[in-house]
């Protein structure tokens, strides 16, 4: 994976003192950028041209089902060892991911056809069907989020509009500004 290409990085530290990451000098952190149900941290970071980039939320609670599974493919993926936690196994290591799911011929993205990129507990997989994304991570109390779905109107992805929103995905994987994106949320961290 090629170098990310900002230069200027900057530290940023939830307001409760939890989580740490680094971000590109000229990107913006907007804290709070709402408000989390449960009360928790609701980070979003926005690019230069103030488009959003990320969200991290925090005390989110959430049940996973898989009641349909879609075609796949894993376009990068990376263990994140320093979000573990303490004495689980090791297949249960958060990880950060960018992958799609659903038709590689769909025109743009809808419910069955996406790609995200994040920070995850499910495992990565093999085969050819997988159940839908899921961008969640334990952290306690509960869980947390850090990551996005993939949208050619904020992820700039240099290509002919015309192609396929999963091969505009395949091809955003190759960008600085993925780069950016990847370098910052595997930089999550606890804090202190």
């Amino acid at each position: 994976m090629p170098s990310p290409t900002a230069s200027g990085w900057k530290t940023f530290t939830t307001s409760d003192r939890d989580l740490t990451f680094d971000y590109p000098g000229d990107w913006t952190v907007k804290d709070p950028a709402g408000t989390s149900p449960l009360g928790g941290m609701f980070v979003e970071v926005l690019n230069a041209a103030g488009k959003p980039m990320a969200v991290l939320q925090t005390k989110v609670v959430t049940g996973l089902e898989c009641v349909q599974q879609y075609p796949f493919t894993v376009l990068d993926s990376e263990p994140m060892k320093v979000l573990a936690e303490k004495g689980v196994p090791n297949e249960n290591v958060p990880r950060f991911m960018f992958e799609t799911r659903g038709d590689a011929s769909a025109p743009a993205r809808t419910a069955e056809t996406i790609a995200a990129y994040g920070i995850t507990m499910i495992p990565e997989k093999v085969g050819t069907l997988e159940c839908p994304i899921f961008l969640l991570f334990r952290w306690p109390p509960s869980g947390a989020m850090f990551g996005a779905v993939y949208d050619p109107a904020n992820n700039a992805t240099p290509v002919d509009p015309a192609l396929p929103y999963l091969e505009k995905a395949k091809l955003y994987a190759d960008t600085g500004e993925y780069r950016n994106i990847r370098r910052m949320i595997t930089s999550l961290r606890p804090a202190g």
